[in-house]
C-alpha cells in the first residue's frame, strides 16, 4: 500500500529513480528543454525547481548541496553561472510542461519540459506594448478620434484664412494697377489738352497780327 506517499515511483527502485532524475535534470540544464513522458516531466519539475532556487545564492555550501543531487560538476557550473543570472528575478515556476500527445509505440502520453526563461519562441522578456487599438463606433468616437478631427478642422481653417489673405492681396494689387492706368490716361489727356491750347493760342495770335 502507498498511504501518504505523494511522489511518483515511476516503476523503479529508489536508487534507479534518483539517478534517472539527476540525469534528466542535467540534460534539462544543458539543453534547456527535453522530451519525456508526462509522469517523468512532473517528477522532474518537483526535483529540479528547488535546485534552481538554491542556485540564486552562489555559495560553496549551496554548490555542494546541488552537486549532491546532480552528481555532475559541469551541470552545476552551468546552473550557477548562466541559468541563475537569467532567472534571478523570477519567484518560482522555472519550468513549463507542454503536452505533445501520445507515443506511437506504447501510446504513452508525451510532454516537453523546458526552462521558461530560455524559450525564444514565446519571447517572455519582451516588454508588452502600451499601445492599444480600438474600433471606431458610429456616434461614439474615442478621444483620439476627436483630437484628430479637431486638428484636421484647424488645418482646414488655417488654409481658408491663407486663401482669403491671398485673394485680398490680389485685389489690392489689381486696384493699384487700375489707379496707375487711370493716372497715366489722365496725364496723357492733360498733355493733349495743353498741346491743343497752345495750337489754338498760336492760331489766334496769327489772326490778330493779320
Amino acid at each position: 500500500m502507498r498511504h501518504g506517499k505523494k511522489f511518483a515511483h515511476l516503476g523503479r527502485k529508489t536508487a534507479h529513480r534518483k539517478y534517472m532524475l539527476a540525469n534528466m535534470a542535467c540534460s534539462l540544464i544543458e539543453h534547456k528543454s527535453i522530451n519525456t513522458t508526462v509522469a517523468k516531466a512532473k517528477a522532474l519539475k518537483r526535483y529540479i525547481e528547488p535546485l534552481i532556487t538554491k542556485s540564486k545564492t552562489d555559495s560553496t555550501h549551496n554548490r555542494r548541496i546541488v552537486f549532491s543531487y546532480l552528481k555532475n560538476k559541469f551541470a552545476v557550473t552551468e546552473l550557477f553561472r548562466n541559468i541563475s543570472v537569467k532567472i534571478g528575478d523570477r519567484p518560482g515556476g522555472y519550468t513549463r510542461i507542454i503536452r505533445l500527445g501520445n507515443r506511437l509505440g506504447d501510446n504513452a502520453s508525451m510532454a516537453l519540459i523546458e526552462l521558461v526563461d530560455f524559450n525564444a519562441i514565446y519571447n517572455v522578456n519582451k516588454e508588452p506594448s502600451s499601445k492599444r487599438r480600438r474600433r471606431k463606433k458610429k456616434g461614439n468616437l474615442s478621444t483620439e478620434a476627436v483630437v484628430e478631427e479637431a486638428v484636421v478642422e484647424e488645418a482646414v481653417v488655417e488654409e481658408a484664412v491663407v486663401e482669403e489673405a491671398v485673394v485680398e492681396e490680389t485685389v489690392v494689387e489689381e486696384a493699384v494697377v487700375e489707379e496707375t492706368v487711370v493716372e497715366e490716361v489722365s496725364n496723357d489727356e492733360k498733355k493733349e489738352n495743353s498741346e491743343k491750347n497752345e495750337i489754338d493760342s498760336s492760331d489766334s495770335d496769327k489772326i490778330d497780327s493779320k
